[in-house]
C-alpha cells in the first residue's frame, strides 16, 4: 500500500494541487512537506489542531503531521466557540496551526502564538504545562475528527494512519479505474470524508485536487450561492467531485437551467439519505451521481455505487476494505477498517461498529439504509415509522428543498419543510407535499407541514445541519417545538387544513 506522504502515484513534475495560489507540483509538496515537519517538531507540541480555509497550507499541514505520525485535530470552521473548546480541551490539544489566530486566542484557553510557518504561512499558537495522561488516546491514534453530530458537545473519532492509508486506498483504486485526473475538493477539508476519500484518495491516484476556498468557506458559514458554487465547477473543470445532498440540489438547478461540465465522471453523493427520484433526475441531466455511505468511525467511505455497479436507490456494495452485515434488529454494522475508539474511550469491542442506521442487504450484495434507529418515532396506533423515509419523498419533488417529518405518539405526521428556492410558494410546497402523500401509505402522509422561508433554511450556518450536511434533528425539533405542537394540535380538531 502507498503511503499517503509519498504521493508516490504522482510523478515529481506532475501537478500535485491547485489552490487560490496557483499550481503546486508534487516535488514542490513534498518539499514542503518535509520542511513542515521538520519546522512543527522544533515546536515541542505533541497533539495539534488545524484550523484553516482550504488550500495548501492545510495540505501542507495535515501531511506533515501525518509523515511525523504526531495527532492532528482538524477543527471544522463551522464550530462554534463552544465546540471549538470542548475539542482543544478533551483531546489535550497543545498545539493549533492556524489562519484565524484570534478566534483560538478568544477562547482563553491560554494558547499564545509562537512563530508563523515559513511553508505555509499558517499561524502557531502554543499552550504549555499540559499534562496528556489526563486526556488519553488510544495507540497509534494520529487523527481526531471530531463528529458534528446533534449534541453541543461532539464526540472525538480516533484514526490510525493504516486505517486512513487503507481507505483511501480502496477509493483510489476506484479513481484510478475511472481514469480521473482532476478532483475539485467542495466540502470543507476538516470534512473527513472530503480528507480522506478526496484528497488522499486523488492523490494515490494520480490525481490533481483543486482546493479553492470560496465554496467550502461559504460551505462552512452557511452562505453558498449557486453562482458561486457553479463558477468554482466552471473555473476548475473537475472530473470528480464528493457532495452532500445539499450540494447536489444546487449542482441539479443549475444543469436544468443550461449549465453542463463536459468532463464529469463521478460525483459522489452521501452524508444523508438521497431520493431515489432525486438520483434518476440528475442521471436524466447528464450528471454521473452516485449514492455512498460511511461514517466517521469507519474512517469515512463504507459503500458506493460506481458507473456499472450502480443500485438507484441503495448506497452501494461494501469497498474492498469494509464489511457489512444486518443484525436481528435491522441495524447495520460494519468491520475491517475501524476507529480505534473515542477521545477518551477503548475501541469497539470485536473490531465492529452498530452505525445506529437501519438498513438490508439486498440479494447482489448491495446496501439500503433506511434511517437512524434512534429517529425511529412512534404514532399513536404503535406503528414504527422511520421519518428519512417520509423526508426523502418530501425532497424528491423538485420544489421542496429540506424536510422534516415528525410524529412521535400521534395520529397523524407533521412535517417542516423549506422551499427549494424563494421563487417557489407556499402553494407550490402545498402541492408538492400532496404528490409526495399520494406515494406514501396513508399512515405516513403528511398531513400538516409549517413552510420555513427560504433564507432562513437548515444550513450549517444556524447549527441546524451537520458539517456533512444532515439535519442536526434534536435541534431543529427543539427551535421549532412550538410550531409543531401547533400542527399537531391543528391535525386532531381540522385534519383537512395545512399551516
Amino acid at each position: 500500500m502507498p503511503a499517503l506522504t509519498s504521493l508516490s502515484a504522482l510523478a515529481p513534475d506532475a501537478t500535485a494541487l491547485v489552490d487560490d495560489a496557483g499550481a503546486l507540483s508534487a516535488a514542490a509538496l513534498h518539499a514542503l512537506v518535509r520542511d513542515e515537519r521538520a519546522w512543527l517538531g522544533t515546536s515541542g507540541g505533541r497533539r495539534f489542531a488545524l484550523l484553516a480555509d482550504n488550500g495548501r497550507s492545510w495540505a501542507i499541514t495535515d501531511l506533515a503531521l501525518l509523515a511525523a505520525r504526531l495527532v492532528n485535530v482538524p477543527l471544522p470552521q463551522h464550530f462554534s466557540s463552544g465546540q471549538l473548546a470542548h475539542a482543544l480541551a478533551t483531546a489535550g490539544v497543545d498545539a493549533v496551526a492556524s489562519d484565524q489566530p484570534r478566534r483560538l486566542l478568544e477562547l482563553g484557553l491560554g494558547f499564545v502564538p509562537i512563530g508563523r510557518s515559513p511553508q505555509t504561512g499558517l499561524t502557531l499558537l502554543r499552550r504549555r504545562g499540559l499534562d496528556h495522561h489526563a486526556f488519553p488516546l488510544p495507540p497509534g491514534t494520529v487523527k481526531v475528527t471530531y463528529t458534528s453530530g446533534s449534541t453541543a458537545e461532539p464526540k472525538g473519532v480516533c484514526l490510525t494512519r493504516p486505517v486512513l492509508e487503507t481507505v483511501a486506498a480502496s477509493v483510489a483504486m476506484l479513481a484510478a479505474k475511472l481514469g480521473i485526473r482532476r478532483h475539485l475538493c467542495v466540502l470543507p477539508l476538516a470534512t473527513l470524508l472530503e480528507n480522506v476519500a478526496g484528497l488522499y484518495a486523488a492523490w494515490l491516484a494520480g490525481a490533481t485536487c483543486h482546493l479553492p476556498s470560496s465554496a467550502p468557506a461559504a460551505i462552512a458559514s452557511g452562505s453558498l450561492t449557486p453562482a458561486q458554487f457553479l463558477g468554482d465547477i466552471r473555473a476548475n473543470q473537475p472530473e470528480s467531485m464528493i457532495l452532500v445532498p445539499e450540494l447536489l440540489r444546487l449542482l441539479m438547478g443549475g444543469a436544468a437551467a443550461g449549465w453542463h461540465s463536459p468532463g464529469m465522471r463521478f460525483v459522489a453523493v452521501g452524508g444523508a439519505r438521497v431520493s431515489p427520484d432525486l438520483l434518476k433526475q440528475a442521471a436524466a441531466l447528464g450528471l454521473p451521481v452516485f449514492e455512498g455511505y460511511g461514517l466517521s468511525e469507519c474512517g469515512s467511505v463504507t459503500c458506493l455505487n460506481t458507473p456499472g455497479v450502480n443500485r438507484t436507490g441503495s448506497a452501494g456494495r461494501p469497498l474492498p476494505h469494509a464489511r457489512v452485515r444486518i443484525d436481528a434488529g435491522g441495524e447495520i454494522l460494519v468491520s475491517g477498517t475501524v476507529m480505534a475508539g473515542y477521545v477518551g474511550a477503548a475501541a469497539p469491542a470485536g473490531g465492529e461498529i452498530a452505525t445506529g442506521d437501519l438498513g438490508e442487504i439486498d440479494e447482489q450484495g448491495f446496501v439500503h439504509v433506511r434511517g437512524r434507529l434512534k429517529n425511529v418515532f412512534i404514532n399513536s396506533f404503535g406503528r414504527n415509522i422511520s421519518p428519512e423515509w417520509i423526508e426523502s419523498e418530501l425532497t424528491r419533488e423538485p420544489d421542496i428543498g429540506q424536510a422534516i417529518a415528525c410524529g412521535e405518539g400521534q395520529t397523524q405526521v407533521v412535517a417542516l419543510v423549506t422551499p427549494a428556492h424563494a421563487q417557489v410558494d407556499e402553494a407550490a410546497v402545498g402541492a408538492a407535499i400532496a404528490r409526495a402523500n399520494i406515494r406514501l401509505p396513508p399512515y405516513a402522509r403528511v398531513l400538516r407541514h409549517f413552510v420555513i422561508p427560504a433564507p432562513e433554511r437548515f444550513s450549517i450556518g444556524n447549527g441546524l445541519l451537520t458539517g456533512n450536511g444532515r439535519p442536526r434533528r434534536e435541534r431543529i425539533l427543539e427551535r421549532y417545538a412550538d410550531t409543531i405542537a401547533r400542527l399537531h394540535a391543528g391535525a386532531a380538531t381540522c385534519p383537512s387544513m395545512t399551516a
